[in-house]
């Protein structure tokens, strides 16, 4: 075969590797609850002295008033059913929208997931609980995914939530709080369940009280009922690896099935970025995760 065929179908490939996301996708079809109708002030808040992750910039958007989800689809010969919603974090203050977002959902797709990427409300009113938006926006994306399964392919009963820091710290609180109304219903999708059927949590914050002995905080409310997690942190992590030691204890004593990874070195905020250090290949562990727990046949 000559060269230029061989570049043909090297394009090819990687024409199909993706399939292009849906347009944002409003994730309230009638405003999001408390917030006041327009445009907002949604930026990219990174400035030149921001830090570079594996080399490369991050995306770090704030002033988000009116939330979406957005849908990465595997090719159809590759897609399994499974879908995840993924939070990225951001310490409730703005989201790091590509390095924990949108790469992150390229990469499900790859393995043929079905990546779900919710763009929620940063950073909270002034008063107001910093993850209660959030957790109104998350509880919400499960329903709106659960009432379109079958057109985008998903199997209802296979979704689950991936969260990074604040957004681990939401997967939690999804985790935890599927049984609570934190919003009135609106349409037909919030009829269905909110629950997640796994989650993935990758370098959380705020799941350990320092200053309550490393407690879990009063809204995360672990039950026989959590779905099975999987958690991964480094021990050298300035946002403190208790908040996965903490939460993997209380799985374990309610009986969740959970696997935790633990590194000696790592930091905080990687995403799914490669680099020298052996914590940036938990892609492949999760993906490994998601066929013992049955997410993946």
């Amino acid at each position: 075969m000559c060269p230029i065929h061989l570049i043909t179908l090297a394009l090819c490939a990687a024409m199909t590797a993706f399939a292009e996301p849906s347009a944002p996708i409003p994730l309230w079809s009638n405003g999001a609850p408390g917030e006041q109708p327009g445009p907002g002030n949604e930026r990219d808040t990174t400035t030149a002295k921001d830090g570079l992750i594996a080399g490369q910039r991050v995306a770090r958007i704030g002033g988000i008033t009116n939330p979406t989800i957005q849908i990465f689809s595997p090719p159809a010969g590759k897609k399994t059913g499974a879908a995840v919603i993924v939070f990225p974090g951001g310490g409730y203050r703005i989201l790091a929208l590509d390095l924990e977002g949108t790469e992150v959902c390229e990469w499900l797709n790859r393995i043929g997931v079905t990546g779900v990427l919710l763009k929620y409300r940063v950073p909270p009113h002034e008063g107001a609980v910093r993850y209660a938006a959030p957790l109104q926006d998350a509880q919400r994306a499960l329903r709106v995914v659960r009432s379109r399964a079958q057109e985008w392919g998903i199997d209802p009963a296979r979704v689950g939530v991936l969260g990074f820091s604040a957004g681990g710290h939401l997967a939690a609180a999804a985790s935890t709080n599927y049984d609570e109304q934190t919003y009135p219903p609106g349409d037909a999708a919030d009829k269905l369940s909110d629950r997640p059927d796994f989650a993935v949590i990758i370098y959380p914050g705020y799941l350990a009280v320092k200053e309550d002995g490393d407690k879990l905080p009063p809204e995360i409310k672990v039950s026989a009922n959590t779905p099975p997690t999987f958690l991964v942190q480094a021990e050298d992590d300035p946002v403190r690896v208790e908040n996965s030691l903490t939460y993997y204890v209380a799985l374990k004593n309610a009986k969740v099935p959970a696997e935790m990874h633990l590194y000696a070195k790592g930091g905080h905020g990687y995403g799914q970025r490669p680099t020298e250090l052996p914590v940036t290949l938990w892609p492949k562990l999760a993906e490994q995760w998601f066929h013992t727990i049955g997410v993946v046949k």
